[in-house]
C-alpha cells in the first residue's frame, strides 16, 4: 500500500479537549470548548490555547488577560460538545450545563467544580496567527480534586478520572496505560 498526500492541515491528534472558563465577574462568566491546547515550557510552566477572533470568549480573555483550562472527562462530555457549538452571547453555559463556577486560587476567572484539574492561566502574549490567534500564557496555579489523588502512592490518578480526548470531530474515551517514560530504556536485572 501507497501513502496518501494531502493538503497540509491539522492532522497533529488526538488531542485534550479541555473546557476554557473565563470572565471576572458572574455576569461575563463563559465556557469555550478547546483542543487546540497544549503545553510550551516547563519552567516556567507555560501553555497555550488558540481561538477565532470571532468567539465569544475571545474578547473576554483578550480584556482580562487570564482564563482556566477545566480538564474534561466522560461525565462531563455532553457539556463539553455543548459548550463548544454554543455561544456564550446567548447562553448561560454554566446554568444551561448545570456546571459549578467556583473560586479559583490566584486568578478572577471561574474554575468548572465538576472538572478534576482547573490549570489557572495569565496571558502573556497574543499571537495572531490566521484563523486562530494563539494566547501564550503562563500557569500559575494547579488545582485537583482530591478525590483522584492516591495518599499511598502520592500519585494524582486523573486516569480514574476518565479523561476525553478529541480526534477529528469526535470525543474518544482515554485506554489503559501501555507504558511510563523510560521504560524503553530501562535495565533490567539481567543486565549488566
Amino acid at each position: 500500500m501507497g501513502r496518501l498526500l494531502w493538503k497540509p492541515g491539522t492532522m497533529l491528534y488526538p488531542l485534550p479537549a479541555v473546557m476554557v472558563s473565563c470572565g471576572s465577574f458572574p455576569e461575563e462568566y463563559n465556557i469555550i470548548t478547546v483542543s487546540w491546547t497544549g503545553t510550551i515550557c516547563t519552567d516556567p510552566a507555560m501553555c497555550y490555547i488558540s481561538l477565532r477572533p470571532e468567539r465569544h470568549s475571545y474578547g473576554i480573555i483578550k480584556k482580562n488577560r487570564e482564563y482556566i483550562i477545566n480538564l474534561t472527562t466522560k461525565t462531563l462530555a455532553f457539556a463539553t460538545d455543548w459548550c463548544g457549538v454554543k455561544s456564550g452571547s446567548n447562553y448561560n453555559k454554566f446554568k444551561e450545563m448545570g456546571l459549578t463556577p467556583i473560586q479559583a486560587s490566584v486568578i478572577k476567572a471561574p474554575m468548572i467544580k465538576e472538572s478534576p484539574v482547573n490549570i489557572e492561566c495569565i496571558v502573556k502574549e497574543i499571537k495572531e496567527l490566521g484563523s486562530h490567534h494563539m494566547f501564550i500564557s503562563e500557569i500559575v496555579a494547579v488545582n485537583a480534586d482530591e478525590q483522584f489523588y492516591d495518599i499511598e502512592t502520592g500519585l494524582f490518578m486523573l486516569n480514574k478520572a476518565e479523561p476525553i480526548c478529541y480526534s477529528h470531530g469526535k470525543y474518544y474515551e482515554t485506554g489503559g496505560m501501555i507504558g511510563k517514560f523510560g521504560y524503553s530504556v530501562k535495565k533490567s536485572k539481567n543486565d549488566k
